[in-house]
């Protein structure tokens, strides 16, 4: 079930109006909200409903155990196991088909065919998000920064929660938990910047991101042979406007649904384009991975403490286990070493920001942006080998084009536009609606969603980040 559908709004419809007539008794409301979310997960596998059963089962038992044996010599143990079982959970679904090919790849340049059989499983949709909300919760007991839930249907709300389950944001236990404690009140929630971001985030990835994917990126992509330099270099640019259109999107949606039934989730995208370093871009892009990978492995690695070689190590590290965390293949493992190498890199020469003249600040800007664009290409080629060739063809002579449209700039003309409008903007665009009478409010809701949809492409493919 995707956000942009019609079985999705009837879904939501109901889940709104029964939560919030169940508002006043919080606990019939979040039993609801649990049913619903598991619900709207089985419309992919009914099967794998069973593993976010077993993984909040696993992650509030470990809870439990470490906060049980916080002063006993029990408890790094039961703390590398409650990990340990995440990431077994996580490492068999995601990886374990990929490291027994490259295995077995190994072992056949040594002359020695052997043979390791494969899951022949699908993966399971969230099967990431799930697990970084596991070992969050339960190192977030461990350091005390959160109590262990006594409750287990919160703990299985938490983990299910339907907006953030498919593809974040990533939302610590401390946040959610202690919103859970009480009924959502009605006064909190802002309908006119919850509405303004759903719209947007449709419109982001229906209209910008859906037409510029099939149109453009997906074809060239497809076979960057039978295209130009010159369209190499635009298809890049456009994934570039496509993956933040279509994940900045999915989460202004999941922000507002989320808003809407009465709870807060964190910002996740801050103009990650307008960066002028990668360490800036970082503190940009996915703000709630980033922070994430900062927190639970950069700092536990030991973080900047302990001298510039140990720091280097520990960004690559972290970089290299962020690419691979997205995808299991070499493409996803060099995209993270490029960002890790590139924050080495940074840091060896202390960029500042402050203090920069216009010159110097286009300057950082084109150098970034370009890195970042560059990258993107690993990160959305099918292969390593793909995306090599790809940036061979890059510097190839012919630099006529076949796709260079109107249409086309205009889209990415007009998702860069959306990147860099203000969000004080929003904000006074969401105050002149709340203002509406309640009719043309929903004159304009109805009318944005009719209009998405007859200028919708056809077959409006999956979110980009429900594959990791």
């Amino acid at each position: 079930m995707l956000f942009p559908t019609i079985e999705f709004f009837l879904f939501f419809l109901v889940v709104f109006a029964a939560s919030w007539a169940l508002n006043s008794y919080n606990v019939s409301k979040k039993w609801l909200l649990l049913a619903a979310s598991y619900f709207f997960y089985a419309q992919w596998d009914k099967i794998f409903v069973f593993l976010l059963l077993a993984s909040a089962t696993w992650n509030f038992g470990a809870a439990l155990l470490i906060e049980r044996a916080r002063d006993s010599r029990l408890l790094k143990p039961v703390l590398i196991s409650a990990v340990g079982g995440n990431l077994l959970l996580l490492g068999y679904f995601k990886y374990y088909d990929f490291l027994t090919a490259q295995i077995v790849n190994l072992f056949a340049l040594a002359g020695l065919p052997i043979h390791l059989g494969q899951t022949g499983v699908a993966l399971p949709v969230a099967i990431s998000f799930l697990t970084f909300h596991g070992i969050s919760y339960i190192v977030d007991v461990h350091r005390q920064q959160v109590t262990a839930s006594r409750s287990i249907r919160d703990v299985m709300l938490y983990m299910a929660f339907f907006p953030h389950l498919v593809a974040g944001p990533i939302v610590r236990a401390a946040d959610f938990l202690q919103q859970l404690a009480t009924a959502p009140k009605p006064s909190n929630i802002r309908i006119g910047d919850s509405t303004i971001l759903i719209l947007s985030g449709l419109f982001k990835k229906i209209i910008v991101a859906g037409h510029l994917t099939a149109f453009l990126v997906d074809p060239v992509f497809a076979d960057p042979n039978s295209y130009s330099s010159l369209d190499l270099v635009l298809a890049a640019i456009a994934y570039a406007v496509v993956i933040y259109c279509d994940f900045s999107g999915y989460t202004d949606i999941a922000i507002g649904i989320a808003n809407l039934l009465g709870y807060h989730f964190p910002m996740n995208f801050n103009q990650p384009y307008r960066a002028l370093s990668l360490q800036d871009f970082w503190r940009r892009w996915h703000i709630t991975l980033s922070s994430w990978l900062r927190d639970y492995l950069y700092v536990p690695l030991g973080g900047n403490r302990h001298g510039s070689y140990k720091t280097y190590r520990n960004l690559m590290l972290t970089m290299l286990l962020g690419g691979l965390w997205h995808g299991a293949g070499a493409q996803f493992v060099v995209w993270g070493a490029l960002h890790g190498a590139g924050l080495a890199v940074e840091r060896a020469l202390r960029l500042k920001h402050d203090g920069l003249g216009m010159v110097q600040t286009v300057y950082r800007w084109a150098i970034t942006f370009t890195f970042v664009v560059v990258a993107w290409i690993f990160f959305r080629s099918p292969s390593l080998e793909a995306a090599l060739d790809y940036l061979r063809l890059l510097f190839a002579s012919d630099i006529e084009t076949s796709i260079l449209k109107p249409f086309i700039l205009a889209l990415v003309a007009l998702g860069m536009a959306m990147h860099f409008t203000p969000c004080h903007w929003r904000d006074k665009v969401a105050t002149a609606f709340e203002r509406l009478h309640l009719a043309i409010q929903v004159m304009i809701i109805a009318g944005a969603i009719w209009l998405m949809a007859l200028l919708a492409p056809p077959g409006i493919p999956p979110f980009i980040y429900f594959q990791f």
